[in-house]
């Protein structure tokens, strides 16, 4: 008998049973798909199909909150990621050149981010994870349901597509956004609580290049990433493992004049008229290695099954507990901090306790992220509906609007590290913006510049730039 059963096999899943495995238990993965191909890391990108993680061929990235995640637990994995070209960068050396505070500070060597493709990340905690003598992946196998108690209080298992009963104190849901055990819990008639979700209107494209040199071609203006999220679209590009980067384009759902973007001349068209971005796409510099991935973003959520558990010994994990806009960057390195983070809760605690306990920690861990993103994102839409549609724009919370604060970041080397700490997750929103200090340096920093130092044409140039681009693609 296994001492816990891991459904979902990716990122979240590997992790938390990594760091289950690491607690002394013995896991079994459980995970619908075929293994991924055998062979050197560089070729297995495009081998690797994986039809199951739609989001798999979207631009990721290693939050400073990951990379602390895997410097302390987990360095094995953060040794493997390094030598397989992912590059860390030292976030400080984004620091705006005419910013105060510009010694080296207190905190600074945690301020750094991994660049990195999701599924080398994948991969790498993969082939760690497998080799592990107390862990056992079972490819090929779907979870239909879970086995409860007579008082349906309390796992006792699985129930897999072909039958088989599974046994378990501990059942991890790591299926992704789809947080499957919603469906079992309905299916076994137990009470579910109300998630909490907020739109995160979004669609994404994304393209993937190889450099041809050496070199970064442009600066890193954001530290791990160049370009910024501007009145109705996001251009951001992130360097990738081995010699790789991606560029991500995000518009609003319904923007018909963007949803363009999905033909690659119209995406390169755009890209190249972002600011810090056409440096990285001249013929010389680098070759595309993909077509344009196109994918609608989900919504912000928050489970109830994550943070109010209504059964014992079923603990969601990753996107199945939390899901955040992915402009934020931030799905990989929470998933990592929340499966050390249960490994430990379960390790503390006597069994009548976990549940709560594993509980109380998703809850600090996540809650803080959802509601900066369901914040964040109701900004932004509103802000992109105005300009898309014309549509009036909603007041911004006048508490520490996100705008002002990224102007007062390239003045103010304190508020821009506030604001670094955040972004990488080091810290919660209201850690650092609710601080009087933080405060009263926002209001007293100069006026005047926005924080890249450039804006995109308006958008009626750019939409004349993508018809000139549409017109002559292939």
């Amino acid at each position: 008998m296994a001492n816990a059963l891991v459904v979902g096999g990716s990122v979240a899943g590997l992790a938390a049973a990594l760091a289950l495995a690491g607690s002394g238990r013995k896991v079994v993965v459980l995970e619908r798909s075929a293994p991924p191909p055998r062979g050197a890391m560089a070729d297995l990108h495009n081998r690797w199909q994986r039809p199951t993680v739609p989001q798999a061929q979207q631009s990721h990235t290693l939050t400073s909150l990951g990379v602390q995640t895997l410097r302390t637990r987990a360095p094995e994995v953060l040794e493997r990621l390094l030598a397989s070209g992912a590059p860390l960068f030292d976030l400080t050396r984004a620091l705006p050149p005419g910013a105060t505070d510009r010694g080296r500070e207190v905190g600074d060597d945690d301020l750094v981010a991994i660049g990195c493709r999701r599924t080398t990340l994948e991969l790498v905690l993969y082939r760690t994870v497998e080799a592990l003598p107390q862990v056992e992946i079972r490819h090929g196998t779907t979870v239909r349901g879970l086995r409860l108690d007579a008082e349906k209080r309390s796992v006792r298992g699985v129930v897999t597509a072909n039958g088989a009963h599974l046994s378990a104190d501990v059942v991890v849901d790591a299926t992704g956004r789809r947080a499957a055990s919603r469906t079992w819990l309905a299916d076994a008639g137990v009470g579910l609580g109300n998630d909490l979700t907020t739109p995160s209107g979004l669609r994404g494209f994304t393209r993937f290049y190889r450099l041809r040199g050496s070199s970064l071609p442009g600066p890193l203006t954001r530290g791990h990433a160049a370009g910024d999220i501007w009145d109705h679209y996001a251009g951001v590009l992130h360097p990738g493992d081995a010699g790789t980067f991606a560029i991500a384009l995000g518009t609003l759902p319904g923007d018909l004049e963007l949803d363009r973007l999905r033909h690659p001349a119209v995406f390169t068209a755009l890209a190249r008229a972002t600011p810090g971005l056409s440096a990285w796409l001249d013929d010389s510099v680098s070759e595309p290695l993909s077509g344009v991935h196109v994918i609608t973003g989900p919504a912000n959520a928050l489970r109830a099954a994550a943070v109010r558990p209504s059964v014992a010994g079923l603990f969601p994990v990753g996107d199945a507990a939390c899901v955040t806009n992915p402009l934020f960057g931030r799905g990989m390195s929470l998933a990592l901090a929340q499966a050390f983070g249960l490994a430990d809760a379960l390790a503390a605690h006597p069994a009548a306790e976990r549940s709560e306990a594993a509980a109380r920690f998703a809850d600090t861990l996540l809650r803080p992220w959802y509601e900066h993103a369901a914040g964040s994102d109701r900004e932004r839409i509103g802000q992109w509906s105005a300009a898309v549609h014309g549509r009036s724009q909603p007041p911004v919370d006048p508490g520490c609007p996100s705008g002002q604060i990224r102007a007062a970041a390239v003045h103010d080397g304190m508020v821009w590290r506030g604001l670094m700490r955040v972004l990488m997750g080091l810290r919660t929103p209201d850690e650092v913006f609710g601080d009087e200090k933080f405060h009263h340096r926002v209001a007293h920093a100069p006026r005047g510049a926005t924080p890249s130092g450039t804006a995109p044409l308006p958008r009626q140039e750019l939409l004349r730039a993508l018809d000139e681009a549409e017109e002559v693609r292939p």
